[in-house]
């Protein structure tokens, strides 16, 4: 087969990593892809967004199943406009992809199939905003309503903070349209958790669990960014935990999809809270979590083809997900500022000590080739992968994978996978 990949980050990476080790897999493309995903596909100058020359391209090579990566050209609508050009396409359709796209829809088709999430109200009116929020109970989670990059949710603990967090959303548009409408939320507390998911408009099959860890500095503290690394699996993501989210949220989702009009085939990521009333969902994704996906993807047995195949043809039911039973953590390598501020063009060295090492992986997040030299490209820049046994193991194989690589700038957080009581290293 010939399979275009859409995206350029560590996902992406992940994902080609992942497709190239299936005997179905011939040839891989990924547009606009990076440095790092060149070891398994050939790479395209063509934009995210350029819908039309991308189904072009895929119409002229001729592409069995394109592979949408990332959420922007999702939400946008590029799988609609690639299966109206006849090519086959893994991921949800726009009417679809507004799951992750509108946080307001989100919240309402929640509330409205009864699935567990946290009180809200919805606002386009900053003015109207501003007045619910001198009677709301502190603090408050602010969140717009579109695609912000994983970076549109403001926690606020004061009233005085909620107001300008207000401001700058709806205002101020610190996140463009997407904070054209706002969702203000009750505050949740305990244990986050994401769960993946593949799903063919009707069957569910959910994957092995993960933690992201946005912040971005040590001890969760810092402003919110796309990630700073993650681990797999959740010791928090119990059997009890399991048996409540299949009887309450997973297939109550897809259900209210197709009841609503817009069947779901594709990933959903389910963001939980595991609050002391029970796992209620934070948020939805319609695609692999960034970088969740580097820490699923290794520890997965299926072929991946055979997985996308089945949900673009309604055939899920006939798969069973298996995971390796292990641990594995991904530490990001970021460059020092991010995601303020950074400077690109650094070289990058000790790479090459990744391919003489089992159970290792470095997936690029934004990485070029400069006179033939890997350099920076972006705020994060590596997510490096290890397993272990355990995740005590899989964390000590990963920081200690972390001191091979090198560039100017460097920066990561220490305690990736790292409980505050350390409850579940032990």
């Amino acid at each position: 087969m010939k399979i275009l990949i859409v995206g350029g980050g560590g996902r992406e990476h992940a994902i080609a990593w992942k497709l190239a080790q299936s005997p179905k897999t011939e040839k891989i493309y990924c547009a606009p892809g990076n440095a790092g995903i060149e070891e398994y596909a050939e790479c395209v100058d063509i934009g995210v967004m350029e819908f039309e020359k991308l189904a072009a391209f895929a119409r002229e090579k001729e592409i069995d199943l394109a592979v949408i990566g990332m959420d922007d050209p999702l939400v946008g609508g590029i799988v609609d406009v690639f299966e109206a050009a006849g090519i086959r396409v893994f991921g949800p359709r726009k009417n679809a992809a507004i799951l992750e796209g509108s946080k307001a829809f989100s919240k309402d088709l929640m509330k409205k199939y009864g699935i567990p999430t946290a009180a809200y109200e919805n606002f386009d009116d900053p003015e109207k905003a501003l007045a619910y929020l001198e009677g709301a109970e502190l603090p408050v989670v602010l969140k717009a309503d579109g695609l912000a990059l994983g970076k549109g949710v403001l926690i606020c603990n004061t009233l005085e903070e909620a107001r300008e967090g207000v401001k700058s959303i709806m205002m101020d548009k610190k996140f463009g349209a997407a904070g054209n409408q706002m969702v203000i939320e009750e505050f949740m507390t305990g244990r986050e958790v994401s769960v993946l998911s593949f799903v063919d408009g009707k069957t569910i099959r959910t994957m092995t669990s993960a933690q992201d860890h946005k912040r971005a500095l040590d001890g969760d503290q810092g402003l919110n960014t796309g990630g700073m690394g993650t681990f797999s699996p959740s010791p928090f993501y119990t059997d009890e935990v399991d048996d409540f989210c299949r009887q309450y949220i997973y297939q109550k989702t897809v259900d209210a999809m197709a009841a609503e009009g817009r069947e779901f085939k594709g990933i959903i990521f389910f963001g939980l809270m595991l609050t002391e009333k029970g796992p209620k969902v934070l948020e939805f994704n319609a695609r692999f979590g960034d970088p969740e996906a580097q820490v699923v993807l290794p520890r997965m047995k299926n072929d991946i083809v055979e997985v996308f195949e089945a949900c673009i043809d309604g055939t899920l039911d006939k798969i069973e997900l298996e995971f390796e039973e292990n641990a594995a953590v991904c530490v990001v390598l970021a460059s020092k500022g991010y995601p303020v501020s950074y400077e690109k063009g650094f070289a990058i060295r000790g790479l090459e000590t990744f391919k003489e090492k089992e159970g290792y992986y470095v997936f690029h997040a934004a990485s070029r080739r400069e006179d033939g030299v890997l350099v920076t490209n972006g705020g994060r820049v590596l997510g490096v992968t290890a397993t272990g046994k355990d995740l005590k193991e899989a964390r000590a194989n990963a920081y200690e994978a972390v001191k091979w690589v090198d560039f100017d700038n460097k920066y990561c957080r220490s305690d990736i996978g790292k409980a505050i009581d350390e409850s579940f290293v032990k």
